[in-house]
């Protein structure tokens, strides 16, 4: 059974707080939401109820972590990015402390919640940050691994985390690797790279364009910083033709660093999917995908326009 990403996440955080005394959770009045309140109530003693301050908070996991604990500080994506930015960049990266920020509601499908609890660019902001890791796990199983693997790494880390359940994309025995992108289906026409829960929609894009007859290579890139370089370079020099597609701006997320990396190293035409320098609003994650155009179709729409982009042979 397909879970969502926040169950994955809260139970796989139980699990690695049974193995390591050191963990500790630090909520900002959401422990329901984000599932950390699982955490809560096996370990009580290492649950810190914040309340509504997180800049705070970001510097009270600070301390923790040079104490030798390892903080998972949880809240929403909007107030762990934008509100609590400055403590995040000086207080935790600037000295590579070993703190887990957990970014819950990523991107515009956050439950109704509207623009003030959608976080469209915290990809951005903290991709910007020096020594942050960022990651944004495409389902269940993927965050599953991803909280395995960043525990395993010692250093600050942005884990994105969606609401609802979305397909699963990840195959049976899969290993996330910091760095490394997925290869979800082979293509040699186009190829779409995907983050997060957007990876299942450009998985549902490649069947409707198989059925014109045109193969669609899909990447799941969950690891956005470090990003994997080899793989996009390959997937240009192979299919001469890229997409991106991301629940977030297209400004400084994963269709930034992907055409960064085309730039430098491999030049082909591309497209982004995204939020196109707007708020979002409360409605259905369909409708939110479809206004936006961010849905399969559209992804669809996007590698149709950019092979008609490509060199010839």
């Amino acid at each position: 059974m397909v879970e969502a990403a926040r169950e994955a996440f809260g139970k796989t955080l139980v699990e690695a707080a049974r193995r390591d005394p050191n963990i500790v959770v630090l909520d900002a009045d959401l422990g329901s939401s984000t599932r950390v309140v699982y955490f809560q109530q096996e370990f009580p003693e290492r649950f810190f109820q914040m309340g509504v301050a997180e800049q705070n908070m970001m510097g009270v996991a600070a301390g923790m972590a040079l104490m030798g604990k390892i903080p998972f500080v949880s809240t929403f994506a909007v107030f762990s990015s934008r509100r609590a930015c400055d403590q995040v960049a000086i207080s935790v990266a600037h000295c590579r402390l070993n703190v887990k920020i957990i970014g819950a509601y990523s991107g515009i499908v956050s439950g109704n919640n509207g623009a003030t609890h959608q976080a469209v660019e915290d990809v951005g902001i903290m991709r910007a940050i020096p020594h942050m890791v960022v990651v944004d796990p495409a389902d269940d199983v993927e965050m599953e691994q991803a909280v395995w693997a960043i525990l395993e790494y010692d250093g600050p880390v942005y884990l994105r985390v969606t609401r609802d359940p979305w397909p699963r994309v990840s195959p049976e025995g899969y290993k996330f690797a910091l760095g490394k992108a997925a290869l979800v289906r082979d293509g040699r026409d186009v190829t779409l790279i995907g983050s997060g829960m957007m990876t299942s929609q450009c998985l549902e894009a490649a069947g409707l364009l198989a059925q014109s007859g045109i193969q669609a290579r899909v990447l799941n890139m969950a690891s956005l910083k470090p990003i994997d370089e080899e793989a996009i370079v390959k997937a240009a020099e192979e299919t001469g033709a890229i997409v991106t597609a991301e629940n977030h701006t297209i400004y400084g997320g994963l269709g930034s660093a992907v055409a960064e990396v085309l730039a430098e190293q491999a030049p082909a035409p591309m497209q982004r999917i995204g939020i196109r320098d707007c708020y979002g609003e409360c409605g259905k994650n369909d409708e939110l995908l479809d206004k936006y155009e961010m849905s399969p179709r559209h992804i669809v729409d996007a590698a149709t326009a950019v092979m008609a982009r490509k060199q010839p042979a």
